[in-house]
């Protein structure tokens, strides 16, 4: 693992996720055709995100120079405030990650926090009542086990809390919704097969990028 020191959403941070199969897009990476002629054929938006990808080895630079959604900029903003809260409901120390890569920078992590010597953690700060009512009240958080997996493969380390944290829950305690999620090893084989499948994608982009146009 390789550990980069930088605040999430700075230039350093887009700078080190350009060209990396980083683990928000985990999911992504992993969707494949469930029907039709092409069944099992990578998604239109993985073909996409391995297309951005490509690019951006290429340049060395983000795709997108850097743009955050109103979302991501507020999930940025209230970090601090979420492991703030987090520390204090539990007593554990996390201290900020930046960004984690595997040793070959192939794939990385913005690990929200690490704990000890076994432990994470990851925030999410949801305004969507959909998103939020299907964790707070269906205790579904499935849209986020393959980030949450692949930040404890890429960390080596044995557990995750996963962090809701919707501070217009404050006035009724509810404000931290808190998941301790334990190592998969059989989850993380899959995860980790899929990856690498869709990582020659990235490469077969590349390098198709790369030939020389026809005269």
């Amino acid at each position: 693992m390789k550990l980069i020191a930088c605040a999430q959403g700075s230039e350093q941070w887009h700078a080190a996720r350009a060209g990396c199969i980083t683990a928000s897009m985990f999911r992504v990476a992993r969707e494949r055709l469930k029907s039709g002629p092409n069944k099992g054929d990578f998604s239109a938006a993985a073909k996409d995100y391995a297309f951005k990808l490509a690019i951006e080895r290429i340049s060395g630079q983000p795709l997108d120079e850097g743009f955050e959604t109103w979302q991501m900029k507020r999930g940025h903003e209230l970090e601090p405030a979420a492991r703030l809260e987090h520390e204090l409901q539990t007593g554990l120390v996390v201290e900020p990650a930046g960004f984690v890569t595997t040793d070959d920078g192939l794939f990385g992590a913005s690990a929200d926090g690490l704990i000890g010597e076994g432990g994470g953690s990851e925030y999410k700060c949801l305004v969507s009542p959909e998103k939020l009512r299907s964790v707070l009240v269906s205790g579904d958080w499935s849209d986020y086990r393959d980030q949450v997996q692949g930040c404890m493969w890429i960390t080596h380390r044995r557990w995750w809390e996963f962090c809701l944290y919707c501070p217009a829950l404050e006035p009724i305690g509810r404000q931290l919704y808190r998941l301790r999620v334990e190592r998969d090893e059989d989850y993380i084989a899959d995860l980790e097969t899929d990856l690498l499948a869709f990582a020659r994608l990235v490469d077969q982009y590349e390098a198709s990028l790369r030939q020389p146009l026809a005269a």
